[in-house]
């Protein structure tokens, strides 16, 4: 079955992020359809609300204000109808505490933010073309940090 247009979600508190990202994911030679939050509790609000179409792909910063990336995580995969959700986190952070962790609470994949416009195309174009099902299927460490 072939999509006509990835659903996407991007949770992240940095204006200048969201847009910069807004702007990267239009260059992608992949219909989308984006849809922006700035913090963890508007998305979640959003997910919870009985009848919201599911996105198939979550952008996910994990350093923001009233609900962290962490915790949206941990929502979605104790919920059994967000269980399934892909996520991605998003981050600036690369410690190794951060993507341990995420890892062991159920993201699909932690990319770090590309610091010039070209990377984050690229970043967003290999995350877009992954095949999910083989991809959380075979889900390692290895294979977990995006390399761009």
């Amino acid at each position: 079955m072939k999509l006509d247009v990835l659903k996407i979600v991007l949770v992240d508190d940095d204006e200048d992020d969201r847009l910069l990202f807004q702007d990267a994911i239009e260059e992608v030679d992949i219909q989308t359809q984006l849809l922006m939050f700035s913090n963890g509790e508007e998305f979640m609000d959003y997910l919870l609300l009985t009848g919201q179409p599911m996105p198939h792909l979550v952008f996910l910063d994990l350093n923001m204000p009233i609900k962290n990336g962490i915790q949206c995580l941990e929502e979605i995969r104790n919920t059994p109808r967000l269980k399934d959700l892909s996520v991605a986190i998003y981050s600036t952070s690369s410690s190794d505490t951060d993507v341990e962790k995420t890892f062991i609470k159920g993201a699909n994949i932690y990319i770090n933010k590309p610091n010039d416009f070209a990377k984050l195309k690229k970043a967003i174009a290999k995350v877009l073309k992954l095949n999910w099902q083989y991809h959380t299927s075979n889900l390692n460490r290895e294979n977990f940090l995006l390399s761009i």
